[in-house]
Protein backbone atom coordinates (compact mmCIF):
# COMPACT_ATOMS: atom_id res chain seq x y z
CA UNK A 1 0.00 0.00 0.00
CA UNK A 2 0.84 3.73 -1.00
CA UNK A 3 1.41 5.56 2.07
CA UNK A 4 2.67 8.28 0.70
CA UNK A 5 0.26 11.73 0.25
CA UNK A 6 0.32 15.19 -0.88
CA UNK A 7 -1.43 17.97 0.16
CA UNK A 8 -2.01 20.72 -1.92
CA UNK A 9 -2.16 24.13 -0.21
CA UNK A 10 -1.69 25.04 3.59
CA UNK A 11 -5.02 26.68 4.57
CA UNK A 12 -6.37 25.58 7.68
CA UNK A 13 -7.98 22.13 6.24
CA UNK A 14 -4.69 21.39 4.37
CA UNK A 15 -2.94 21.61 7.32
CA UNK A 16 -5.42 20.03 9.50
CA UNK A 17 -6.14 17.09 6.98
CA UNK A 18 -2.06 16.75 6.81
CA UNK A 19 -2.23 15.88 10.60
CA UNK A 20 -4.77 13.79 10.41
CA UNK A 21 -2.90 11.77 7.39
CA UNK A 22 0.15 11.71 10.10
CA UNK A 23 -1.49 10.44 12.74
CA UNK A 24 -2.58 7.55 10.31
CA UNK A 25 1.09 6.26 9.15
CA UNK A 26 1.13 8.85 6.13
CA UNK A 27 4.14 10.36 5.06
CA UNK A 28 2.62 13.71 4.46
CA UNK A 29 4.45 16.46 1.63
CA UNK A 30 2.24 19.96 2.00
CA UNK A 31 3.42 21.90 -0.88
CA UNK A 32 2.54 25.82 -0.54
CA UNK A 33 3.14 28.70 -3.58
CA UNK A 34 3.21 31.44 -0.72
CA UNK A 35 6.63 31.32 1.60
CA UNK A 36 3.98 30.98 4.72
CA UNK A 37 1.37 28.79 5.54
CA UNK A 38 -2.29 29.55 6.26
CA UNK A 39 -3.90 31.07 3.61
CA UNK A 40 -6.24 33.48 4.50
CA UNK A 41 -5.73 32.70 8.35
CA UNK A 42 -1.94 34.27 8.36
CA UNK A 43 -0.45 37.73 9.27
CA UNK A 44 0.38 41.06 8.28
CA UNK A 45 2.97 43.01 9.65
CA UNK A 46 3.15 47.06 9.31
CA UNK A 47 5.90 49.03 11.08
CA UNK A 48 4.92 48.73 14.73
CA UNK A 49 1.01 47.27 13.85
CA UNK A 50 0.57 43.70 13.64
CA UNK A 51 -2.95 42.44 12.51
CA UNK A 52 -4.48 39.19 11.71
CA UNK A 53 -5.14 39.05 7.70
CA UNK A 54 -8.12 37.07 7.22
CA UNK A 55 -10.50 35.21 9.64
CA UNK A 56 -10.96 36.71 12.65
CA UNK A 57 -13.95 35.27 14.69
CA UNK A 58 -13.12 32.17 16.48
CA UNK A 59 -15.44 29.80 17.41
CA UNK A 60 -15.87 25.68 17.92
CA UNK A 61 -12.02 25.68 19.34
CA UNK A 62 -12.65 21.89 20.36
CA UNK A 63 -11.88 21.36 16.84
CA UNK A 64 -8.44 22.90 16.95
CA UNK A 65 -8.15 20.85 20.01
CA UNK A 66 -8.99 17.27 18.73
CA UNK A 67 -6.12 17.32 16.68
CA UNK A 68 -3.52 17.80 19.23
CA UNK A 69 -5.98 15.23 21.47
CA UNK A 70 -5.41 12.76 18.13
CA UNK A 71 -1.40 13.49 18.33
CA UNK A 72 -1.92 12.44 21.86
CA UNK A 73 -0.97 16.29 23.66
CA UNK A 74 -2.50 18.32 25.79
CA UNK A 75 -4.32 20.76 23.35
CA UNK A 76 -3.12 23.50 26.50
CA UNK A 77 0.19 22.69 26.48
CA UNK A 78 0.57 24.05 22.80
CA UNK A 79 -2.67 26.23 22.00
CA UNK A 80 -4.12 28.70 24.50
CA UNK A 81 -7.43 31.21 23.75
CA UNK A 82 -9.61 33.42 25.55
CA UNK A 83 -12.85 33.39 26.39
CA UNK A 84 -14.86 36.62 24.78
CA UNK A 85 -17.14 38.71 27.58
CA UNK A 86 -18.59 39.99 25.24
CA UNK A 87 -19.81 38.48 21.19
CA UNK A 88 -19.57 41.87 19.81
CA UNK A 89 -20.60 45.92 19.53
CA UNK A 90 -23.27 47.09 17.22
CA UNK A 91 -23.88 50.48 16.35
CA UNK A 92 -26.45 52.25 14.72
CA UNK A 93 -26.52 55.55 12.65
CA UNK A 94 -29.10 57.01 14.82
CA UNK A 95 -26.98 56.60 17.86
CA UNK A 96 -28.13 53.01 19.19
CA UNK A 97 -25.36 51.07 20.93
CA UNK A 98 -25.72 47.41 22.07
CA UNK A 99 -22.90 45.40 23.73
CA UNK A 100 -23.87 41.44 23.20
CA UNK A 101 -23.02 40.15 26.00
CA UNK A 102 -21.96 36.36 26.69
CA UNK A 103 -23.46 36.15 29.64
CA UNK A 104 -27.32 35.66 29.25
CA UNK A 105 -28.63 37.85 31.89
CA UNK A 106 -26.60 40.81 31.19
CA UNK A 107 -27.67 39.83 27.78
CA UNK A 108 -31.03 39.93 28.22
CA UNK A 109 -30.77 43.32 29.93
CA UNK A 110 -29.00 44.99 27.92
CA UNK A 111 -31.78 44.21 24.75
CA UNK A 112 -34.79 45.47 27.34
CA UNK A 113 -32.55 48.58 27.78
CA UNK A 114 -31.28 49.56 24.53
CA UNK A 115 -34.46 48.17 22.16
CA UNK A 116 -36.82 49.32 24.77
CA UNK A 117 -38.43 45.60 23.89
CA UNK A 118 -38.62 42.35 25.79
CA UNK A 119 -35.51 39.99 25.45
CA UNK A 120 -37.87 36.88 25.12
CA UNK A 121 -38.01 36.73 21.16
CA UNK A 122 -34.58 37.44 21.07
CA UNK A 123 -33.31 34.18 24.05
CA UNK A 124 -36.19 31.93 22.16
CA UNK A 125 -34.14 32.78 19.08
CA UNK A 126 -31.14 31.43 20.60
CA UNK A 127 -32.98 28.24 21.86
CA UNK A 128 -34.54 27.71 18.34
CA UNK A 129 -30.72 27.73 16.71
CA UNK A 130 -29.41 25.30 19.45
CA UNK A 131 -32.26 23.05 18.48
CA UNK A 132 -31.14 23.51 14.70
CA UNK A 133 -27.96 22.70 15.82
CA UNK A 134 -28.67 19.64 17.37
CA UNK A 135 -30.98 17.99 14.58
CA UNK A 136 -28.43 18.98 11.71
CA UNK A 137 -25.00 18.91 12.99
CA UNK A 138 -24.30 15.58 12.24
CA UNK A 139 -26.05 15.16 9.12
CA UNK A 140 -24.77 18.69 7.55
CA UNK A 141 -21.54 19.14 8.94
CA UNK A 142 -19.96 16.16 10.30
CA UNK A 143 -20.58 13.58 7.52
CA UNK A 144 -20.39 13.85 4.32
CA UNK A 145 -23.84 14.12 2.15
CA UNK A 146 -22.59 12.08 -1.03
CA UNK A 147 -22.03 8.60 0.32
CA UNK A 148 -25.17 7.08 0.18
CA UNK A 149 -24.83 4.80 3.43
CA UNK A 150 -24.90 8.27 5.54
CA UNK A 151 -28.51 8.47 4.93
CA UNK A 152 -29.64 5.09 6.48
CA UNK A 153 -29.14 6.22 10.22
CA UNK A 154 -31.46 7.27 13.19
CA UNK A 155 -29.80 10.99 13.47
CA UNK A 156 -30.59 11.57 9.98
CA UNK A 157 -33.96 10.33 9.40
CA UNK A 158 -34.55 12.19 12.46
CA UNK A 159 -33.41 15.45 11.05
CA UNK A 160 -35.27 14.53 7.58
CA UNK A 161 -38.31 13.70 9.77
CA UNK A 162 -38.36 17.20 11.45
CA UNK A 163 -37.20 19.03 7.96
CA UNK A 164 -40.22 21.59 8.59
CA UNK A 165 -38.56 23.05 11.75
CA UNK A 166 -35.54 24.02 10.09
CA UNK A 167 -37.28 26.75 8.08
CA UNK A 168 -35.92 25.30 4.57
CA UNK A 169 -38.72 27.15 2.89
CA UNK A 170 -38.28 30.27 3.91
CA UNK A 171 -35.52 33.15 3.62
CA UNK A 172 -33.57 34.00 6.56
CA UNK A 173 -34.79 37.60 6.73
CA UNK A 174 -38.00 36.42 6.35
CA UNK A 175 -37.41 33.47 9.34
CA UNK A 176 -35.84 36.18 11.57
CA UNK A 177 -39.11 38.51 10.89
CA UNK A 178 -41.26 36.22 12.14
CA UNK A 179 -39.10 35.50 15.03
CA UNK A 180 -37.51 38.50 16.00
CA UNK A 181 -39.93 41.01 15.51
CA UNK A 182 -37.72 43.93 15.94
CA UNK A 183 -36.34 46.18 13.10
CA UNK A 184 -32.57 46.03 14.85
CA UNK A 185 -32.88 42.69 15.78
CA UNK A 186 -33.94 41.32 12.89
CA UNK A 187 -30.91 43.17 11.36
CA UNK A 188 -28.50 41.53 13.69
CA UNK A 189 -30.00 38.07 12.84
CA UNK A 190 -29.70 38.66 9.36
CA UNK A 191 -26.10 39.88 9.59
CA UNK A 192 -25.09 35.80 9.90
CA UNK A 193 -25.66 35.29 6.45
CA UNK A 194 -22.44 37.03 5.57
CA UNK A 195 -20.58 34.41 8.37
CA UNK A 196 -20.54 31.96 5.06
CA UNK A 197 -20.95 34.87 2.15
CA UNK A 198 -25.13 34.89 1.06
CA UNK A 199 -27.17 37.28 1.02
CA UNK A 200 -30.11 37.23 3.98
CA UNK A 201 -32.95 37.77 1.84
CA UNK A 202 -31.95 34.48 -0.41
CA UNK A 203 -30.24 32.28 2.06
CA UNK A 204 -32.46 29.38 3.80
CA UNK A 205 -34.08 29.83 7.11
CA UNK A 206 -31.94 27.44 8.07
CA UNK A 207 -28.51 29.29 8.62
CA UNK A 208 -30.38 30.49 11.66
CA UNK A 209 -28.34 27.84 13.27
CA UNK A 210 -24.76 30.06 13.02
CA UNK A 211 -25.62 32.58 16.25
CA UNK A 212 -25.53 29.24 18.19
CA UNK A 213 -22.49 29.44 18.26
CA UNK A 214 -21.80 32.85 18.50
CA UNK A 215 -24.32 33.39 21.42
CA UNK A 216 -24.57 29.84 22.99
CA UNK A 217 -21.38 28.52 22.37
CA UNK A 218 -19.29 31.49 22.91
CA UNK A 219 -16.59 33.35 21.16
CA UNK A 220 -12.78 32.51 21.32
CA UNK A 221 -9.85 34.55 20.83
CA UNK A 222 -6.60 33.07 20.68
CA UNK A 223 -3.72 34.47 23.43
CA UNK A 224 -1.30 35.41 19.68
CA UNK A 225 -4.11 36.24 17.58
CA UNK A 226 -5.68 34.42 14.94
CA UNK A 227 -2.59 33.64 13.20
CA UNK A 228 -1.72 31.21 15.82
CA UNK A 229 -3.92 28.79 15.21
CA UNK A 230 -2.19 27.90 11.53
CA UNK A 231 1.03 28.49 13.39
CA UNK A 232 0.35 26.10 16.26
CA UNK A 233 -1.13 23.47 14.17
CA UNK A 234 2.10 23.87 10.94
CA UNK A 235 4.27 23.25 14.31
CA UNK A 236 2.03 19.76 15.68
CA UNK A 237 1.82 19.14 11.61
CA UNK A 238 5.87 19.01 11.87
CA UNK A 239 6.62 17.37 15.00
CA UNK A 240 4.46 14.27 13.51
CA UNK A 241 6.80 14.30 10.05
CA UNK A 242 4.69 16.31 7.56
CA UNK A 243 7.07 18.22 5.07
CA UNK A 244 5.95 21.74 4.04
CA UNK A 245 7.02 22.93 0.95
CA UNK A 246 6.85 26.51 0.14
CA UNK A 247 7.32 28.72 -2.65
CA UNK A 248 6.17 25.48 -4.74
CA UNK A 249 3.47 25.77 -7.12
CA UNK A 250 1.46 22.77 -8.15
CA UNK A 251 0.67 22.29 -11.77
CA UNK A 252 -1.50 19.63 -12.45
CA UNK A 253 -2.54 16.40 -10.60
CA UNK A 254 -0.64 13.32 -12.29
CA UNK A 255 -3.30 10.39 -13.15
CA UNK A 256 -2.98 7.03 -14.48
CA UNK A 257 -6.38 5.56 -15.55
CA UNK A 258 -8.69 7.06 -13.04
CA UNK A 259 -5.84 6.07 -9.87
CA UNK A 260 -3.77 9.49 -8.71
CA UNK A 261 -0.11 8.55 -8.77
CA UNK A 262 1.20 12.21 -7.66
CA UNK A 263 1.94 15.54 -8.68
CA UNK A 264 3.70 18.02 -11.19
CA UNK A 265 5.21 20.71 -10.23
CA UNK A 266 7.84 22.82 -11.87
CA UNK A 267 10.88 20.85 -10.39
CA UNK A 268 9.44 17.63 -11.66
CA UNK A 269 6.46 14.53 -10.69
CA UNK A 270 6.03 13.83 -6.69
CA UNK A 271 4.87 10.41 -6.31
CA UNK A 272 1.93 9.74 -3.70
CA UNK A 273 -1.02 7.22 -3.73
CA UNK A 274 -3.28 10.08 -2.12
CA UNK A 275 -4.02 14.00 -3.23
CA UNK A 276 -5.80 15.93 -0.87
CA UNK A 277 -6.15 19.49 -2.96
CA UNK A 278 -6.94 22.41 -0.68
CA UNK A 279 -7.13 24.71 -3.55
CA UNK A 280 -10.44 25.64 -4.34
CA UNK A 281 -12.40 23.62 -6.27
CA UNK A 282 -12.96 26.08 -9.51
CA UNK A 283 -8.97 25.86 -9.87
CA UNK A 284 -8.33 22.38 -9.04
CA UNK A 285 -10.61 21.61 -11.73
CA UNK A 286 -9.22 24.38 -14.25
CA UNK A 287 -5.25 23.86 -13.53
CA UNK A 288 -4.62 20.76 -12.27
CA UNK A 289 -7.40 18.67 -13.98
CA UNK A 290 -7.92 20.59 -17.01
CA UNK A 291 -8.16 16.58 -19.04
CA UNK A 292 -11.00 15.27 -17.07
CA UNK A 293 -14.42 16.26 -16.66
CA UNK A 294 -15.78 19.41 -15.22
CA UNK A 295 -18.54 19.31 -12.39
CA UNK A 296 -19.89 22.20 -14.54
CA UNK A 297 -23.32 22.05 -11.82
CA UNK A 298 -21.13 22.82 -9.30
CA UNK A 299 -18.33 25.57 -11.03
CA UNK A 300 -21.49 27.48 -12.64
CA UNK A 301 -23.08 27.70 -9.23
CA UNK A 302 -23.21 31.93 -7.77
CA UNK A 303 -20.14 32.49 -5.99
CA UNK A 304 -19.86 33.97 -2.28
CA UNK A 305 -19.60 37.60 -1.11
CA UNK A 306 -15.54 38.77 -1.19
CA UNK A 307 -14.21 41.21 0.68
CA UNK A 308 -13.00 44.65 0.75
CA UNK A 309 -9.76 45.11 3.68
CA UNK A 310 -8.44 48.03 5.11
CA UNK A 311 -5.73 46.99 7.71
CA UNK A 312 -5.05 50.79 9.38
CA UNK A 313 -2.84 51.57 12.27
CA UNK A 314 -4.49 53.86 14.82
CA UNK A 315 -2.73 56.73 16.47
CA UNK A 316 -5.34 56.39 19.13
CA UNK A 317 -7.43 54.44 21.50
CA UNK A 318 -11.32 54.30 21.79
CA UNK A 319 -12.78 52.59 24.93
CA UNK A 320 -15.97 52.16 23.53
CA UNK A 321 -14.92 49.56 20.74
CA UNK A 322 -14.01 46.28 21.12
CA UNK A 323 -12.48 42.48 19.80
CA UNK A 324 -15.57 42.86 17.17
CA UNK A 325 -17.76 45.93 16.09
CA UNK A 326 -19.93 46.03 13.69
CA UNK A 327 -21.68 49.87 11.98
CA UNK A 328 -24.78 48.85 10.13
CA UNK A 329 -25.81 50.50 7.04
CA UNK A 330 -29.47 52.11 7.21
CA UNK A 331 -30.93 50.15 4.59
CA UNK A 332 -29.69 46.36 4.50
CA UNK A 333 -31.61 44.70 1.88
CA UNK A 334 -29.96 47.26 -0.84
CA UNK A 335 -26.77 46.65 0.46
CA UNK A 336 -27.14 43.23 0.06
CA UNK A 337 -28.95 44.08 -3.69
CA UNK A 338 -25.98 45.79 -4.51
CA UNK A 339 -23.44 42.98 -3.75
CA UNK A 340 -25.13 40.25 -5.30
CA UNK A 341 -27.37 41.65 -8.09
CA UNK A 342 -25.03 44.67 -9.06
CA UNK A 343 -21.73 43.33 -8.11
CA UNK A 344 -20.96 46.34 -6.71
CA UNK A 345 -20.47 48.56 -3.61
CA UNK A 346 -23.10 50.79 -2.95
CA UNK A 347 -22.79 54.17 -0.93
CA UNK A 348 -24.15 52.89 2.85
CA UNK A 349 -21.90 49.65 3.48
CA UNK A 350 -21.97 47.92 6.60
CA UNK A 351 -18.74 48.24 8.71
CA UNK A 352 -16.80 45.23 10.74
CA UNK A 353 -14.26 46.35 12.71
CA UNK A 354 -11.58 43.92 13.96
CA UNK A 355 -9.12 45.63 16.85
CA UNK A 356 -6.72 42.65 18.02
CA UNK A 357 -4.77 44.35 20.13
CA UNK A 358 -7.78 44.61 22.38
CA UNK A 359 -6.71 41.35 24.00
CA UNK A 360 -3.74 40.76 22.15
CA UNK A 361 -1.60 44.12 23.40
CA UNK A 362 1.61 43.68 21.50
CA UNK A 363 -0.40 43.68 18.34
CA UNK A 364 -0.10 48.17 18.46
CA UNK A 365 2.28 50.66 20.08
CA UNK A 366 0.96 52.36 23.46
CA UNK A 367 -2.03 54.34 23.27
CA UNK A 368 -2.66 52.76 19.83
CA UNK A 369 -5.09 50.29 18.15
CA UNK A 370 -4.38 48.17 15.05
CA UNK A 371 -8.25 48.57 12.76
CA UNK A 372 -8.87 45.79 10.41
CA UNK A 373 -11.94 46.88 8.57
CA UNK A 374 -14.08 45.12 6.40
CA UNK A 375 -16.80 45.20 3.93
CA UNK A 376 -18.55 42.72 2.23
CA UNK A 377 -17.71 42.82 -1.35
CA UNK A 378 -18.90 40.99 -4.69
CA UNK A 379 -16.42 38.55 -6.11
CA UNK A 380 -14.56 39.81 -9.06
CA UNK A 381 -15.79 39.90 -12.31
CA UNK A 382 -14.02 42.50 -13.35
CA UNK A 383 -15.34 45.77 -11.99
CA UNK A 384 -13.30 49.18 -11.71
CA UNK A 385 -11.61 48.08 -8.40
CA UNK A 386 -9.75 51.06 -7.77
CA UNK A 387 -12.03 53.80 -8.43
CA UNK A 388 -14.47 51.08 -5.94
CA UNK A 389 -11.48 51.59 -3.77
CA UNK A 390 -10.84 54.98 -3.28
CA UNK A 391 -14.77 55.30 -2.91
CA UNK A 392 -15.17 52.92 -0.77
CA UNK A 393 -12.32 53.71 1.76
CA UNK A 394 -13.66 57.81 1.51
CA UNK A 395 -17.40 56.32 2.36
CA UNK A 396 -16.39 53.80 5.32
CA UNK A 397 -14.09 57.29 6.68
CA UNK A 398 -17.13 59.37 6.75
CA UNK A 399 -19.41 56.65 8.60
CA UNK A 400 -16.87 56.28 10.98
CA UNK A 401 -16.32 59.34 11.54
CA UNK A 402 -19.71 60.12 11.97
CA UNK A 403 -20.83 57.92 14.60
CA UNK A 404 -17.69 57.35 16.76
CA UNK A 405 -17.11 61.53 16.44
CA UNK A 406 -13.65 61.40 15.77
CA UNK A 407 -11.66 61.77 12.43
CA UNK A 408 -10.43 58.48 11.82
CA UNK A 409 -8.75 59.47 8.68
CA UNK A 410 -6.38 61.79 10.28
CA UNK A 411 -5.55 59.04 13.29
CA UNK A 412 -4.38 56.41 10.30
CA UNK A 413 -0.74 55.95 10.62
CA UNK A 414 0.12 52.82 8.60
CA UNK A 415 -2.22 51.64 5.90
CA UNK A 416 -2.84 48.08 3.78
CA UNK A 417 -5.50 47.01 1.55
CA UNK A 418 -7.00 43.38 0.22
CA UNK A 419 -9.42 43.40 -2.77
CA UNK A 420 -11.35 40.57 -4.62
CA UNK A 421 -8.23 40.51 -7.34
CA UNK A 422 -5.56 40.29 -4.50
CA UNK A 423 -7.54 37.73 -2.78
CA UNK A 424 -7.68 35.48 -5.35
CA UNK A 425 -3.85 36.11 -5.91
CA UNK A 426 -2.75 35.46 -2.90
CA UNK A 427 -5.49 32.27 -1.99
CA UNK A 428 -6.46 30.76 -5.06
CA UNK A 429 -9.87 31.71 -4.31
CA UNK A 430 -11.93 32.02 -7.81
CA UNK A 431 -13.17 35.60 -8.02
CA UNK A 432 -11.70 35.99 -4.66
CA UNK A 433 -15.12 34.60 -3.30
CA UNK A 434 -14.37 33.70 0.52
CA UNK A 435 -16.57 30.59 0.79
CA UNK A 436 -16.76 29.03 -2.51
CA UNK A 437 -19.65 29.01 -3.88
CA UNK A 438 -22.81 30.94 -1.74
CA UNK A 439 -25.71 29.70 0.10
CA UNK A 440 -28.49 31.45 -1.30
CA UNK A 441 -30.53 28.37 -2.58
CA UNK A 442 -32.71 26.06 -0.08
CA UNK A 443 -30.21 22.61 -1.14
CA UNK A 444 -27.13 24.59 -1.08
CA UNK A 445 -25.93 22.18 0.94
CA UNK A 446 -26.63 19.32 -0.52
CA UNK A 447 -24.58 21.07 -4.10
CA UNK A 448 -21.18 21.45 -2.66
CA UNK A 449 -18.42 19.80 -3.76
CA UNK A 450 -17.96 16.38 -2.13
CA UNK A 451 -14.45 15.33 -0.06
CA UNK A 452 -13.78 12.83 -2.36
CA UNK A 453 -14.05 11.91 -5.84
CA UNK A 454 -16.22 8.78 -7.39
CA UNK A 455 -14.33 9.00 -10.38
CA UNK A 456 -10.55 9.14 -9.48
CA UNK A 457 -9.14 6.84 -6.84
CA UNK A 458 -6.92 8.55 -4.39
CA UNK A 459 -8.37 12.11 -4.63
CA UNK A 460 -9.76 14.34 -1.83
CA UNK A 461 -10.92 17.68 -1.37
CA UNK A 462 -11.06 20.16 1.48
CA UNK A 463 -11.56 23.87 2.45
CA UNK A 464 -14.16 26.39 2.00
CA UNK A 465 -15.15 25.31 -1.59
CA UNK A 466 -16.10 21.84 -0.92
CA UNK A 467 -18.32 20.66 2.30
CA UNK A 468 -19.30 21.16 4.03
CA UNK A 469 -18.48 25.26 3.98
CA UNK A 470 -16.55 27.87 4.42
CA UNK A 471 -15.33 29.22 7.68
CA UNK A 472 -12.79 27.91 10.34
CA UNK A 473 -14.64 25.12 11.82
CA UNK A 474 -16.07 23.63 8.39
CA UNK A 475 -12.74 23.74 7.22
CA UNK A 476 -11.89 21.58 9.82
CA UNK A 477 -14.48 19.63 9.25
CA UNK A 478 -14.01 19.06 5.88
CA UNK A 479 -10.66 17.42 6.62
CA UNK A 480 -11.86 15.02 9.16
CA UNK A 481 -14.21 14.41 6.39
CA UNK A 482 -11.66 13.23 3.47
CA UNK A 483 -9.79 11.87 5.82
CA UNK A 484 -12.30 9.50 7.10
CA UNK A 485 -12.25 7.91 3.53
CA UNK A 486 -8.45 8.04 3.01
CA UNK A 487 -8.53 5.91 5.57
CA UNK A 488 -11.53 3.59 4.05
CA UNK A 489 -9.35 3.30 1.02
CA UNK A 490 -6.61 2.23 2.45
CA UNK A 491 -8.27 -0.64 4.04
Amino acid sequence: MNKKAIVIGSGIAGIAASIRLACKGYKVTVLEKNAYPGGKLSEIQLGGYRFDAGPSLFTMPELVEELFALAGKNPKDHFEYHTNPTTCHYFWEDGTFFRGHADKMQLKDEIELVFQTAATPFMNKLEKAAKIHELTSPVFLEQSLHDFKNFLNRKTLKALSKSHQLDLQRSLHQANVRDVKHPKLVQLFDRYATYNGSNPYQTPGIMGVIPHFEWNVGTFFPKKGMVDITNSLVKLAQELGVTFQYHTLVEEIVLNNKQVLGVRTSEGILEAGHVVTNMDIYYTYEKLLPKQAKPNRILKQERSSSALIFYWGIKKTFPNLDLHNIFFSEDYQKEFQEIFQEKTLGNDPTVYVHISNKLNPEDAPKDCESWFVMVNAPCNIGQDWDNLISKTRKIVLEKLTRILKTDIESLIEVEDILDPRTIDLKTASYQGSLYGTSSNHPFAAFLRHPNFSNKIKGLYFVGGSTHPGGGIPLCLLSAKIATHYVEEVAR
